[in-house]
C-alpha cells in the first residue's frame, strides 16, 4: 500500500490543526493564570489570536484538499493540552516552566509548518504553502519573543520569590 503525496499532506494538515487545537488551550490557561507578568500576559493573549486564525487557515487548507479536520486528533491535542495546564499549576515555579514549555513547543510548532511547506510544493499547492509560510513566520516569531522575554521573566520570578512565592509563581 502507498501512501500519495497529497494524502501525506492531508494528514499532516489535521495533525497541525490538532497541534493550534491544543495550543489554544495552553494559552487559554497560561493566559488565565498569569497575574503578575503582564507583559509576558498580553503577549501570549495576542499569539491566541493568531492561533485562533491559524486554525481557520488550515481549515481552508484542509477543505481546499477535500478533507475535513479530524475530531480525534482535535480532542487528543486538546487533552494534552488540559494534563499539561493541571501539571503547570502545582509547580511552585509555574511561571518560569510555563516559559520553557512554551518556548520548546512554539519549536515543535515551527517543525511542523517546516515539514507542511515542503509537502505542499512537493503537492504543488501554492495557496497552503503560503499559508503556511505565514503560520511559520508567526510561530518563529513567538518562539523568537519568549527567548529574549526569559531572563526578565526569570529575573521578576527570583525576586518574587524571595517575598511571595505565591505571587512568583504566576
Amino acid at each position: 500500500m502507498t501512501t500519495s503525496v497529497k494524502e501525506n499532506l492531508l494528514d499532516w494538515l489535521r495533525d497541525a490543526h490538532a497541534m493550534e487545537k491544543q495550543a489554544e488551550k495552553m494559552l487559554q490557561a497560561q493566559a488565565a493564570r498569569l497575574e503578575h507578568y503582564p507583559e509576558l500576559r498580553t503577549r501570549i493573549e495576542q499569539h491566541l489570536q493568531e492561533t485562533l486564525g491559524q486554525q481557520n487557515v488550515l481549515q481552508e487548507c484542509i477543505a481546499r484538499q477535500g478533507g475535513d479536520t479530524s475530531a480525534m486528533k482535535d480532542f487528543g491535542g486538546q487533552m494534552m493540552a488540559m494534563m499539561q495546564g493541571m501539571g503547570g499549576m502545582t509547580a511552585s515555579d509555574e511561571v518560569v516552566k510555563g516559559s520553557m514549555a512554551s518556548y520548546a513547543f512554539e519549536h515543535a510548532e515551527v517543525a511542523m509548518y517546516t515539514v507542511l511547506i515542503a509537502a505542499a510544493e512537493a503537492a504543488d499547492d501554492l495557496a497552503t504553502k503560503r499559508a503556511c509560510e505565514g503560520i511559520l513566520a508567526q510561530e518563529k516569531a513567538m518562539a523568537q519573543w519568549i527567548l529574549e522575554h526569559m531572563p526578565a521573566t526569570v529575573d521578576a520570578y527570583l525576586r518574587r520569590a524571595q517575598t511571595d512565592q505565591a505571587a512568583a509563581k504566576r
